[in-house]
């Protein structure tokens, strides 16, 4: 897929990776960014570029998203980075803290996948890449919630790469290891800049790789779980 000429947008745009993607897709010569988050007030950095488009997508309503949609009718490239993370235990934490990891990072995900599915089609070839991770193949303790819900998501992934590659559409899965935002504050291991992220991002959707792998860490667990999945989950529970 050309990211040069490419209409592109990005949820969770206003830090982070998502606002990381938005600086390598425009290095990288896409005609368009809509740079999407729920409170668009506090998307900065582009002042003055008019390339970059600001765009309301709140992932938990569905007339937000589908008038988001409408706005960006000329998009070839959807970017799912927008979602949550509670910390806690599954057998002690809040219901809720699961259900708000589930209800952000897949059913909120897949609102936006429905809605722009019909303008990536009508605009064919298009992509899209969703943000998961590598607890979307192996839990960890502390997050299971969110692993629950990026184990769903990826699922979803590969469900609709079978659906949407019929229509002209790829699907794209993107598996960090842990990478140092906001969201990934409490977890205590090596991380990966979100700069260095987005450009890997970029480059697999340039490729069309249907698994990202874009750092260090989410390379060797990938590895690791090709060859000995039980291995890695394991490991992971043991953290």
């Amino acid at each position: 897929m050309n990211v040069k000429g490419a209409t592109v947008v990005v949820t969770g745009a206003n830090r982070g990776i998502g606002k990381a993607l938005v600086d390598e897709f425009l290095a990288k010569g896409a005609k368009k960014v809509y740079a999407a988050a729920r409170d668009t007030s506090k998307l900065a950095g582009w002042k003055g570029d008019s390339r970059v488009v600001p765009l309301k997508i709140d992932l938990a309503d569905e007339g937000v998203i589908a008038a988001a949609a409408k706005t960006a009718s000329d998009a070839t490239i959807l970017v799912n980075n927008a979602g949550a993370l509670e910390f806690g235990s599954l057998l002690t934490g809040s219901l809720d803290a699961a259900r708000r990891d589930l209800e952000t990072n897949f059913f909120g995900t897949l609102r936006v996948i429905r809605a722009f599915a019909p303008v990536l089609e009508k605009n064919k070839p298009g992509v899209i890449a969703n943000l998961l991770s590598v607890v979307s193949w192996a839990s960890m303790p502390g997050i299971g919630g969110y692993s629950a819900s990026k184990a769903a998501s990826h699922s979803a992934t590969l469900a609709l790469r079978g659906e949407l590659g019929k229509k002209g559409i790829d699907v794209l899965g993107v598996y960090p290891g842990p990478v140092d935002t906001d969201m990934a504050k409490g977890i205590e291991l090596n991380k990966a800049t979100p700069e260095h992220v987005a450009g890997e991002i970029v480059k697999g959707i340039e490729n069309r790789t249907h698994y990202i792998t874009p750092d260090p860490m989410a390379q060797q667990v990938y590895a690791g779980w090709k060859g000995d999945h039980a291995a890695v989950e394991a490991q992971f529970g043991s953290m």
